[in-house]
């Protein structure tokens, strides 16, 4: 686990910095104000995350178990769920996604709880 969670919070942040660079130059001029800040949302947050699942790969080397685990897929989930629903509500202008955000923020939330629970009884 700690290898595959590696790789993937190695590939969302290269995912997180080429949409942040897309962003930057090729939206700025095509995205209103509001919809570029909520990209930039959906980026800050996959680059969080990014890290978090480093961490949790980190972590899962020193106290691998259940926890860790369902805290690195909490992470990719929400990343996918909190993020992805940002990036197509950007694109798309349909605030109906904005619903399925929060499910995203909360997967987010349990894994750091997870990660919280792996360091105290670590």
């Amino acid at each position: 686990m700690d290898r595959l969670f590696f790789a993937i919070g190695s590939l969302s942040g290269l995912i997180g910095v080429a949409l942040g660079a897309f962003a930057a130059h090729a939206l700025k001029g095509r995205l209103d104000a509001d919809l570029l800040a909520t990209f930039d949302v959906g980026v800050r947050y996959q680059m969080y995350h990014a890290l978090a699942l480093l961490a949790a790969g980190w972590a899962h080397t020193r106290w691998p178990g259940a926890i860790l685990t369902t805290g690195g897929w909490l992470f990719v989930a929400g990343t996918v769920l909190f993020s992805g629903s940002l990036y197509a509500l950007s694109f798309s202008g349909m605030r109906w996604l904005g619903a399925i955000t929060p499910f995203g923020g909360i997967a987010l939330l349990a894994g750091w709880i997870c990660l919280l629970w792996a360091a105290w009884k670590g």
